[in-house]
This record gives C-alpha cells, structure tokens and sequence, in this order.
C-alpha cells in the first residue's frame, strides 16, 4: 500500500510563503507595470481646432498674427512646438487663415505691410495676400487652414503630421 505525501511543519511553511509571496508579488507587480508601459501605449491625437479668439479682433485687410504652442507626448518624451498663422479678413465676412511656414524649406514668412506681401527672409520667396507665389523658389502657395466660425470666434483645423 502507497503512502500518501505528507508535509512536516517546515515544508509547508515553505510552500505557504512561496504561494503568499507570488500572490503578493503579482498584486503590486502589476500595477507597476502598467504604470510604467502606460506612455507608450497612448496615442497622440494628430488634429485639433485651435480657438483665434474673436473674428471682431482681426482688422479687416491686414494680415495679423496668431501665435500659439502644442504639446505633444510621445512615450516619455514631452514637447513643445510653437505655430503661428495669419488671419486675413478681406471683407466682413470673408477670411483665410495662412501657415507662417514657407513652403520651399520651411522658414517663416513675415507680412511687409508697405510691399503687401508676405517675404521669406531665407531665400527671397515672395507671397501675394492671397497667400500665392509672386516670386522666389516656393514650389507651392502657402497651406490655408480649414476655418470654421462658432459664436463669433474664429477656429483653425490643425492637423500635425
């Protein structure tokens, strides 16, 4: 006849802790784990609508400025990048808003007010209002962003690629 297993005192003891210790270990390991996989796994949306504040704001027939910043986080890292975009009303009711950004290599194009046009400092591109090329090595006119007005405030449709 077979003898069943028997466990004295200190086996079992053994067996007890070892079985306590991996429930304890998964308990807090876990969590941990996620916590520090978490970055990684989150997506960064790409697109947003950025409020310009008023339309009443923007003077009609002069280029303004609008400046601002996005945050961006990819795994760990955090950061900043800053924008800017021109408002043109040209009537009342009609605007565009234009990247700053020149579209030959990537320098940003001020408006000359007593030329009328907006000039890239980095090779001598020139833009009309209209946000087309006059002159310089630009392959195409400036991006116009996607408007959209709500409540008498201007928004911008910016998509980061």
């Amino acid at each position: 006849m077979a003898e069943s297993p028997h466990l004295d005192r200190r086996q079992f003891v053994a067996v007890v802790t070892a079985f306590l210790g991996t429930v304890m270990g998964v308990v807090v390991g876990l969590p941990a784990i996620g916590y520090l996989l978490s970055p990684a796994t989150k997506v960064q949306k790409k697109e947003a609508w950025i409020p310009l504040g008023p339309v009443e704001s923007y003077a009609v027939g002069t280029p303004t400025l609008f400046s601002f910043t996005r945050t961006t986080v990819n795994g760990w890292e955090k950061t900043v990048n800053s924008y800017g975009a021109y408002v043109v009303r040209f009537s009342p009711d009609q605007l565009k808003v234009f990247s700053n950004i020149c579209t030959h290599l990537s320098c940003r194009v001020t408006w000359k007010e007593d030329a009328q046009e907006y000039v890239c400092p980095c090779h001598d591109a020139h833009f009309d209002a209209q946000g087309q090329v006059l002159s310089g090595p630009p392959p195409a006119p400036l991006i116009e962003y996607e408007t959209k007005i709500e409540e008498g405030n201007l928004f911008i449709h910016l998509v980061v690629g």
